[in-house]
């Protein structure tokens, strides 16, 4: 069995900042990461090879070259294999534009069973490249599996969370899985992982290695674009109200009196 895990390196956003001026993001000194969702999908494919005999986990992902210092954590969790998309052509792709690469990317790695991505990143927060990647190879998809039920020859049974809940779905294989963070507890890197896979040279595709035309790719190919970012302004402070509850109760119904709200 192949397993192919879709991973993005993403800025922490807990250390992301927005220029005021220009509205754009401030990557300079950002630290950036394994997206998070993007580590439930590889855990579940490490726990899947874990439990079953001749299982291969490889991992793919779209991004600039640096992008090789978070597959080779993915390396250091237990990955076989990882490949990296990268070129300036690929530059600027929305969901629609990522989605056509990262599908040829898959393709071009070949004999898939199973597809897991995270749900969304946490830079962009689409949900949409998962499900596109799908439509692209032609294949199933089921979106936010919070469980892996069952695992049989040709079929996989999850659990789909829902918002009061979760449905049960049988989907045949090859499929794509995207995961959410109630699906389990992603693992450490470990030291014997770290040290065999110290010296791995990565294989960086271009859009020519994809049978891709530039026109398919990046900017060019991207029919939705990000008009403006920008930070909602700070909601003016709070007032906490002391004394009894007799006494703040009269001075709420005071300050709902002078904004003329009762």
């Amino acid at each position: 069995m192949k397993i192919v895990v879709c991973a993005k390196q993403v800025p922490d956003t807990n250390e992301v900042k927005i220029d005021p001026i220009k509205g754009t993001l401030i990557r300079e000194g950002v630290p950036s990461i394994l997206n998070p969702d993007d580590a439930n999908a590889l855990e579940e494919a490490l726990r899947i090879k874990d439990d079953y005999e001749d299982v291969k986990v490889d991992v793919i992902s779209m991004g600039p070259p640096q992008a090789c210092t978070m597959l080779q954590e993915c390396l250091g969790m237990g990955a076989d294999d990882a490949y990296l998309l990268s070129d300036r052509a690929f530059g600027g792709a929305d969901t629609c534009a990522t989605s056509t690469t990262i599908a040829a990317g898959i393709k071009k790695i070949g004999d898939y069973d199973i597809i897991f991505a995270g749900r969304q990143t946490i830079d962009g927060d689409t949900a949409q490249v998962g499900p596109q990647v799908a439509y692209r190879l032609d294949i199933p998809v089921v979106t936010y599996v919070q469980k892996v039920v069952k695992m049989e020859e040709g079929l996989i049974t999850v659990q789909r969370q829902l918002e009061d809940g979760y449905e049960v779905i049988e989907v045949k294989t090859p499929c794509l899985l995207t995961c959410v963070k109630e699906l389990n507890d992603p693992r450490y890197m470990s030291i014997y992982n770290i040290v065999a896979t110290k010296d791995y040279k990565f294989e960086m595709r271009n859009h020519e290695d994809l049978n891709l035309d530039k026109k398919d790719c990046g900017l060019s190919a991207s029919p939705t674009q990000v008009f403006k970012s920008f930070t909602p302004k700070p909601k003016g402070k709070g007032e906490i109200l002391c004394g009894t509850c007799e006494d703040m109760a009269c001075t709420l119904i005071g300050r709902f009196n002078e904004k003329h709200l009762i």
